[in-house]
């Protein structure tokens, strides 16, 4: 679309190159301070079939900032063989042109360099165009009776543009972090399991072997000390003490790591943890299994076994419930771990408190399979406490 010109345009050079370009608080464009390095040349893709719109535009962009580069299109194919050669920091192209639209301008700008700012400059875009254009990704528009707007626009848009890269580089940057992070936690949860499982083999076999050791050698002792209703007194509370020690040390490894969860697998040790939980508490656990019955991988095993445990925790501490039904099944592609509490209920502010540091790391270890943990409460109903892991990763290597 061509403007009505009176009058040739004359470029005028200046001696000094221009500042890069800034907008004041009310839009309007002026000069930055000399940055403390050379800012990079601005690249600009002008989509215009108007020669005398294109001169006018250069000479606008340039007057104000010279390290400006224009390159001038005027068909679907060389605007996207341009694209393609190289992404351009900003677009400006025309609505009404011979051979296409904007909107198909718009749409390949989109599909190949969807981050670059777009601007719309145009002599025959009304309001309800225009509207429809913004919504579908173009950043702004200019009239060009009105091109006293372009540089304002132009520089609200890198501006902008620019503060969203940066954004996305300080999320990006977090989600490494945050990724690291995880990894670490899964590694250290790695590293605690096998220290605690050496720990419980050293206590079992060591201190088990010897205070057995030990007891028959004082079994031996009270076969000879025959006289003496003291001495024979003695060595029978010694005899019991050891014994009560070498149960003490058996309850410390099953708690350190549970032998049946190696040997018999996962639903055979939440069976036992069940079991032990009502004999030392007394509150009524009821247990529904509905898997088959196999052998997980070890760590996918620990950590839902270590989730449960951390449950049955939360509800002796806080729950004040007089039963815990719990549910082990294979639903589709996940295993489902629920327990159902009849206690006072946990609270919103519980779960996402700063001191549920137990929940967050149930959380932690769900997620470290691909799965979640969910908390639902209710005010004197209790509280129900869901385990979702796609079993793919019962057999995936280096679940931590």
């Amino acid at each position: 679309m061509k403007l009505a010109h009176p009058k040739k345009l004359a470029v005028r050079r200046t001696k000094a190159a221009a500042l890069p370009l800034t907008a004041n608080a009310h839009g309007s464009i002026s000069q930055a301070a000399p940055p403390a390095s050379t800012p990079a040349a601005l690249r600009v893709l002008l989509v215009e079939d108007s020669a005398m719109d294109v001169a006018l535009i250069k000479h606008m962009l340039l007057a104000a900032r010279r390290d400006t580069s224009v390159t001038n299109v005027d068909t679907p194919e060389a605007f996207e063989t341009e694209l393609k050669l190289r992404v351009p920091d900003l677009i400006l192209s025309d609505y009404t042109l011979p051979t296409f639209d904007g909107n198909r301008a718009l749409e390949i700008a989109r599909r190949i360099a969807p981050r670059v700012p777009f601007i719309f400059v145009s002599g025959t875009m009304g309001e309800e165009v225009a509207i429809d254009m913004l919504k579908q990704g173009a950043t702004d528009y200019v009239l060009k009776n009105r091109l006293t707007r372009l540089l304002p626009a132009v520089s609200r848009a890198l501006l902008e543009t620019g503060q969203r890269r940066e954004r996305e580089a300080a999320d990006e940057k977090l989600r490494r972090a945050h990724d690291q992070l995880r990894a670490l936690t899964g590694h250290l949860q790695f590293v605690r399991e096998e220290e605690r499982t050496r720990i419980a083999r050293e206590v079992h076999d060591e201190l088990g072997q010897a205070l057995t050791g030990l007891r028959l050698d004082l079994s031996w002792l009270a076969g000879k000390v025959r006289s003496g209703r003291e001495p024979q007194l003695k060595i029978k509370n010694m005899s019991a003490h050891i014994d009560a020690t070498i149960q003490a040390i058996r309850r410390i490894a099953t708690e350190l790591r549970p032998g049946v969860l190696d040997t018999l697998g996962l639903a055979a040790a939440i069976e036992w943890q069940a079991s032990e939980f009502q004999e030392r508490t007394g509150i009524c656990c009821e247990m529904k299994i509905e898997v088959t019955e196999k052998i997980w991988e070890r760590n996918f095993s620990t950590a839902c076994f270590r989730i449960f445990q951390e449950t049955l925790t939360n509800i002796i501490r806080h729950a004040h419930a007089t039963r815990v039904d719990v549910r082990l099944a294979q639903e589709g592609d996940e295993l489902v771990l629920t327990v159902q509490d009849n206690g006072r209920g946990i609270t919103e502010r519980e779960i996402t408190g700063a001191n549920a540091i137990g929940l967050m790391g149930m959380k932690e270890r769900a997620n470290q399979m691909g799965g979640s943990v969910q908390f639902v409460g209710q005010t004197g109903l209790g509280t129900t406490v869901t385990m979702r892991v796609p079993l793919a990763a019962a057999v995936a290597e280096g679940v931590r």
